[in-house]
């Protein structure tokens, strides 16, 4: 099973690095995706279920480890995330049914780290 608070953290330190050797295109990035994040017409955690079901359609395991951890953060409840693998199951199909199941191993990673 993998770690996601460990990736989550290592993710950390390489986007740091990233930042060190291209840093217009990272804070672009970053600034793109706290204008994206930020409460508006949606609120923040409706926005990282959101990200978190792209994630799992996509297949991507870090962005499933930041947006597990960043939906928590933002208040999202076991149930809200399971709700979002399941319709990111209806979109991605049976990929997205493995994908998921990562999700929710994620979950239960962070609430034993306390989050």
């Amino acid at each position: 099973m993998k770690n996601f608070p460990e990736q989550f953290a290592e993710l950390n330190q390489w986007m740091e690095k990233m930042g060190m050797a291209i840093p217009e295109a990272m804070q672009g990035f970053g600034a793109l995706h706290e204008a994206s994040i930020n409460t508006g017409a949606l609120d923040s955690k409706t926005k990282e279920l959101i990200a978190l079901g792209i994630a799992i359609t996509v297949r991507c395991d870090g962005c499933i480890a930041f947006h597990v951890h960043d939906a928590m953060q933002a208040g999202a409840s076991e149930e809200e995330i399971a709700e979002t693998v399941s319709v990111a199951i209806l979109m991605g199909g049976g990929p997205s049914v493995v994908y998921g199941i990562e999700a929710l191993q994620a979950v239960g990673q962070y609430q034993q780290q306390g989050l």
